[in-house]
């Protein structure tokens, strides 16, 4: 039997507890729990399983052992094409047009976003007569041929099967972590809402913090959502010192083009501007964010892990080889 010294110093861990649930033929029975340990009172302890939670008689426990985390469970691919598509429709491109499942998107080469193939589920098509299309299209809009996959996808095995090869001249990054968070406190019932007033079109102190606007093609992208927001932040001076855009679809809140003046690093703007903006989100109906950032953005990466983001799963945008002939 484990100690009460044992499960006092492994409370808050995940464990394996093996414990007694009866006897057969005069021989004891036992199974086993494996989940984060609490304290279930002076006779009970209780294992958070994946399946929910177990309480345990102490009396009945005959083994404990700490065990590292569980692997994150990979999201399906159902779900990751539902959060992709959210994500396109957060960031629209001036010309979108279906491709069976696929999204074949134009904006005169402002951002890899907009200007891709966005090839989650079925094109319609068999795959390589669907890469034609996307060369086709490409060729009519004048930009490169490019998808948008998910990395480990079907669609992407498919295309490197084909030739197609990682774009790493992308400047904004070739392979990209898309992270997800709950908007919803876990007392949302006794939180009222903040009343958070996010400009619906970004003012020019906006546009000197964030950078840009380059064109017209990035302004009419960054404004294209239904609904969309554009936070910015002031010093105690009043100077701005930082800004985000925030768009609502369905019921999620997609965040972008986070950006804070040098001399303002490091000082809390960057989390002042996301909790804004998800108050913002929340208040028109958004239960969870999501983001998109760059594997190489380092310092992205780790601030949005401290403020409890999560990776979903990645994408990466692939291009023809320089060996992989039309095949008409």
């Amino acid at each position: 039997m484990a100690h009460d010294e044992q499960i006092r110093a492994a409370t808050g861990e995940r464990v394996a507890l093996r414990f007694r649930i009866g006897e057969r033929e005069g021989r004891p029975l036992f199974t086993d729990a494996v989940g984060i340990l609490s304290d279930g009172g002076p006779d009970a302890v209780v294992v958070e399983t994946r399946k929910g939670p177990v309480r345990i008689d102490r009396a009945t426990v005959v083994a404990l052992r700490v065990v590292p985390p569980a692997p994150a469970r990979r999201a399906s691919w159902s779900a990751v094409a539902r959060l992709e598509n959210l994500c396109a429709d957060a960031w629209p491109a001036l010309v979108d047009e279906p491709l069976g499942a696929w999204r074949l998107r134009a904006a005169d080469g402002f951002s890899g976003r907009a200007n891709s193939a966005l090839a989650v589920g079925d094109p319609g098509l068999p795959f390589d007569a669907a890469l034609d299309r996307v060369r086709d299209f490409a060729a009519v809009h004048g930009i490169g041929p490019r998808l948008q996959t998910p990395i480990g996808s079907p669609w992407s095995r498919a295309g490197e099967r084909a030739g197609w090869v990682l774009d790493r001249g992308h400047r904004a990054g070739s392979e990209v972590a898309v992270l997800v968070t709950d908007l919803t406190p876990a007392d949302a019932a006794a939180v009222p809402l903040r009343e958070t007033s996010l400009p619906a079109a970004p003012s020019a102190e906006w546009w000197a913090v964030a950078g840009g606007p380059a064109g017209d093609v990035e302004r009419r992208v960054l404004t294209g959502a239904r609904t969309v927001g554009f936070g910015l932040a002031r010093s105690p001076a009043g100077e701005p010192v930082g800004a985000i855009r925030a768009a609502v679809v369905e019921d999620h809140l997609h965040l972008s083009r986070l950006a804070t003046v040098p001399a303002a690093r490091r000082t809390g703007v960057a989390t002042a501007l996301t909790g804004e903006a998800a108050a913002w989100g929340r208040a028109h109906g958004a239960r969870w964010g999501v983001l998109q950032v760059a594997l190489d953005n380092e310092a992205a990466l780790a601030l949005y892990r401290r403020e409890g983001w999560l990776e979903h799963h990645r994408y990466h945008y692939l291009i023809p080889g320089d060996d992989v002939p039309r095949r008409r």
